[in-house]
């Protein structure tokens, strides 16, 4: 086979891979499954896809289409080859404003599209929690809903006209059909001729129709994903008279890749709403409250009624990036229902909800009601969408799982069911998550399992029987918008009866005789406890870190992630995670895949050392160690930190490169070099030499040196005149920590920093210490790392304290105490370094502190009048110390200050340096950072935190960009 892979994938003009890291970091999406694919294909053409649907007729292999791999269900995990079409099909390919439609390629994402049409004034409704990533086409194949669903109905209401391929490679377009095009259709001599006519014989039959309108999900049930939608398709003419039009895409919404192959999607788009909302968050003392005052707040015709239980709401307390949207909450609520009202103002919209607030109270329902409006609308709405992948943030193996979470019944069924529900999970001592659509009946239901057990394995099929089997009670439906994959597809006979599952076996064979779309989905699907990512009572294995990971072992935190794929949203979304993938594209290079590589290597394999595996160094290359994934996954797997761990594991098997030595100790070599800075400057700024020690060490030669100031920052203190303090007392003692970028190369920065500080009123010290460590630990030589915390805890644990805290003018260098050095310290150190950690802050959010308590005025600073534009350091984003800066130079009197909303640089320390990571640094650079300091007004001012992100903005755009120091220190009254 791997022969004919050979000959296919030069016959491609996208990619083929059939290495075993490629299959792997494929072999599963967003659900518990996993099987290894036989290949992986990128397309960049229709003609691709063609080739690949006649290898796979040929060599009687599958095809599972994929976009971003968010599925819940296991919908494109298989063992064929599968086809990502969301790096190249992702074009929006024509819009009509006055006809509302749009038409777009499979790999479009959902918030990007409605990006485009917010111009014409349109939108596209259906909304998911993963709607910064997900793309139409996965929105199609699962037929998608989301929060707001009362009013935008699914992804199957909007869908127009489907463009793809047919199993055996003939083109076809599926739209509205009049009855007489409809029979002109069944008598075509084609594969499309067969399906019009093959469902024209089994939605005419009476038996059929009797069959299908009986089992299928009662009518007032709109979250309907059970089966192929053939109950849909009877409600249209010919089948059921003076009913709207024929249409295909009708089953091929819900149909998960195995009826087509879909190239472009035509989408009806709404209007732009330009009403106001506000969001009414009701806090309930018992989750049945919260489901019986659903029903009243429907009355009062709502666009949303979310819920969320307070599992949930425990699971946002510890996650940075949640902390703050949690503003809203107040005690400790059973249950909070999300209630969005609209109207012509805000006098209107409060009037609404205070007749919502009358009627639940008056039934004795509900004790805090806060209306949330404006931009903190969407606080909210992060919590709650949050939710998904916040659950799999648990230390243990008990998590959790997706297994009953899409049912859907009659929103007025939904109280009973859910104590019905509980009643049954009871019974096994289990303990549901509850929380999503209450408004259309549809709560995502998350039982606690530990599937690693063969006990937990069990269960996870028992439990999926028996809310079947509930379900099937409420004439709901077992899949209400996640779809049916290899979760639900074992059940859909029982749920639709055995007469319509075989109508649905008759479709897919009619369709795909072959069986080369995606096979196992829908109909003979495998148990659905078969071909999870845990195989059950494996024998644990004990696998040794450097960094602690607290309550759980490196493979746990790792297994953290769930494959939400919240690492897969571009630049247009904002926000750090993943830089990598944001310039490439490719599924490799995510925070996702970093996961999936080590998990299956740290599972299987058979090495001593299990990080010894050339192919998690390949994955783990292209990550900048941002600390994006640190705040931003929703499941808080710190990507850089493992990253860290796992060089150090791969260093001791293969030893330490010569450039990564020196990296690592650039503190030592840059003291060795100070002693002769003349010379160092002279042989790093020659265009000649420096090219040859360039390229001997390994950098690209084409990147600036940072230069070696003639004296260091330590020498210049310790031989300057120091302020007597005879005129007045200074408001408190300050340690400043003088790490070694700024001690060697910034050491004008330094000054400024210092002299700023004394100006201000603050006594400055500065104590022998050592440098922080910051290179070592990102190069992976973190048992070095480890003497210098050890020491620099040991050195201000007994000097910092509330009113006496640690400054620094670099932010990866003094954060390393707040962040590694917790989990990095001798175990006897730990609880010290996590008291001090607090007190160890950039000067930006020392200084900003210090404004609020009123020890700093603004007449100590004259009105300059600046605008400034405003690049944070990746490790303030991830401490969510990018506002205090901003507020902190718009203090002074005149200033402006833009925040540019950039991710990471792209330098990334060393990484920008690397021959081998320019160009991608570059990119990165390229991507929102450049073009935005390209684009500043002449006299703007760029302003970075970061010592390599002011060298990185120097490389790509010549513009020099100042420390928040430099603002302040420049604006002090004389």
């Amino acid at each position: 086979m791997e022969e004919k892979l050979q000959v296919l994938k030069e016959s491609l003009s996208g990619d083929l891979f059939f290495d075993t890291k490629m299959r792997l970091l494929y072999a599963t999406d967003a659900s518990a499954y996993r099987e290894i694919p036989l290949a992986v294909a990128i397309p960049k053409t229709e003609a691709d896809i063609q080739l690949l649907i006649t290898f796979a007729l040929e060599n009687k292999t599958s095809l599972i289409p994929r976009t971003a791999g968010t599925s819940l269900a296991g919908q494109v995990v298989g063992n064929g080859i599968v086809v990502d079409v969301s790096k190249h099909f992702t074009q929006i390919l024509e819009v009509n404003k006055e006809e509302q439609w749009v038409r777009v390629q499979p790999g479009v994402i959902r918030d990007e599209l409605n990006m485009f049409l917010r111009p014409y004034e349109l939108y596209f409704g259906p909304e998911t929690s993963t709607a910064n990533r997900a793309m139409i086409g996965g929105m199609v194949g699962n037929n998608s809903c989301g929060s707001n669903s009362l009013v935008y109905k699914s992804t199957r209401e909007h869908t127009l006209e489907v463009e793809g391929y047919l199993s055996d490679g003939s083109k076809v377009i599926f739209s509205d059909l009049t009855f007489d095009e409809f029979l002109a259709k069944c008598e075509l001599p084609t594969l499309e001729g067969k399906v019009y006519a093959q469902i024209r014989s089994v939605l005419s039959d009476y038996r059929n129709q009797e069959e299908i309108r009986r089992e299928f999900p009662k009518k007032s049930v709109e979250r309907r994903n059970t089966g192929y939608a053939i109950d849909m398709l009877l409600e249209t003419d010919p089948f059921t008279s003076g009913s709207e039009k024929f249409n295909f895409s009708k089953l091929i919404c819900g149909s998960e890749g195995t009826l087509l192959f879909i190239t472009s999607i035509k989408l009806h788009v709404n209007q732009l709403s330009k009403k106001p909302t506000g969001l009414l968050c009701v806090h309930f003392a018992s989750l049945d409250d919260a489901l019986r005052a659903n029903l009243i707040a429907l009355k009062h015709k709502p666009l949303v009624s979310e819920l969320m239980d307070d599992y949930i709401l425990a699971c946002t307390e510890n996650n940075l990036e949640q902390q703050q949207n949690r503003f809203f909450v107040k005690g400790n609520p059973k249950a909070i229902l999300i209630v969005e009202y609209d109207g012509e103002n805000e006098a209107d919209i409060l009037e609404k909800v205070e007749a919502v607030e009358k009627d639940m109270r008056a039934s004795g329902y509900g004790y805090y009601f806060p209306l949330i409006v404006g931009a903190d609308k969407k606080k909210v709405w992060d919590l709650r969408k949050a939710g998904l992948g916040l659950l799999s943030n648990t230390p243990s193996d008990e998590k959790p799982v997706a297994v009953i979470e899409d049912t859907a019944v009659d929103v007025e069924d939904l109280p009973a069911y859910i104590a019905e529900f509980n009643q049954i999970l009871s019974k096994y001592n289990l303990y549901s998550v509850h929380y999503a659509h209450a408004a259309t009946g549809e709560l995502h239901l998350r039982p606690i399992i530990n599937l690693k057990t063969q006990e937990g394995n069990q269960l996870f099929r028992d439990i999926a029987f028996e809310i079947a089997k509930l379900v099937k009670k409420y004439k709901g439906s077992l899949s209400g918008e996640h779809g049916d994959g290899r979760l639900r597809g074992e059940f859909i006979a029982y749920m639709i009866g055995e007469h319509n599952y075989q109508l649905l076996k008759q479709i897919k064979t009619t369709w795909d005789p072959n069986g080369i779309f995606n096979p196992g989905k829908i109909v003979d699907t495998p148990a659905m406890n078969t071909f999870l990512r845990y195989s059950p009572d494996a024998s644990p294995r004990n696998i040794n870190s450097t960094f602690r990971y607290k309550g759980q072992n490196i493979l746990q935190h790792v297994e953290q992630c769930n494959g939400s794929g919240d690492c897969r949203k571009t630049e247009l979304s904002k926000g750090t995670m993943c830089p990598s993938y944001m310039a490439t594209r490719n599924e490799h290079d995510t925070t996702r895949a970093r996961a999936n590589i080590l998990r299956e290597f740290l599972t299987n394999s058979h090495k001593k050392n299990p990080f010894d595996h050339p192919e998690i160094k390949e994955v783990m290359d292209l990550c900048l160690s941002c600390k994006g994934c640190k705040i931003e996954c929703p499941s808080s797997v710190d990507m850089a930190k493992v990253k860290a761990d796992f060089l150090q594991a791969y260093h001791d098997a293969n030893g330490l490169p010569l450039r990564t030595r020196m990296v690592g100790q650039v503190d030592q070599l840059t003291a060795l070099m100070s002693y002769i800075p003349g010379v160092y400057n002279w042989i790093t700024s020659n265009s000649v030499i420096s090219k040859i020690v360039k390229d001997i060490v390994g950098f690209d030669y084409r990147r600036t040196i940072p230069a070696i100031a003639k004296k260091s920052l330590r020498k210049w203190f310790l031989e300057r005149e120091k302020p007597l303090w005879t005129d007045r007392r200074p408001i408190k003692e300050v340690y400043f920590f003088c790490d070694e970028f700024t001690n060697f190369n910034d050491v004008d920065l330094g000054k400024k920093a210092i002299l700023l500080l004394e100006a201000l009123g603050y006594e400055v010290l500065v104590i022998d210490h050592p440098f922080s460590g910051r290179a070592l630990i990102s190069k992976g030589m973190l048992r070095d790392a480890r003497k210098l915390a050890n020491k620099n805890v040991k050195t201000f644990a007994p000097r910092l304290t509330d009113e006496i805290a640690l400054v620094g003018v670099e932010p990866s260098a003094i954060l390393c105490f707040r962040d590694e050095y917790v989990d990095l310290v001798d175990e006897e150190l730990e609880e010290e370094a996590q008291r001090i950690g607090a007190f160890a802050m950039v000067m930006e959010e020392f200084l900003w502190k210090e404004i609020q308590k009123g020890n700093i005025k603004k007449e100590s600073f004259t009105k300059l009048n600046q605008n400034i534009l405003l690049h944070t350091h990746c490790q303030q984003k991830a401490w969510k110390l990018q506002q205090c800066t901003a507020n902190l130079l718009s203090f002074p009197a005149g200033n402006e200050v833009e925040i540019i909303p950039s991710g990471c640089c792209g330098m990334a320390g060393a990484f920008g340096y690397e021959k081998e990571h320019y160009d991608i640094s570059m990119q990165i650079g390229e991507l929102v950072l450049f073009p935005k300091v390209r684009a500043k007004e002449a006299e703007a001012i760029v302003v970075a935190t970061g010592g390599s992100c002011r060298h990185q903005i120097h490389d790509g755009t010549k513009e020099t960009a100042l420390h928040p120091v430099e603002i302040l220190y420049n604006a002090l009254k004389q």
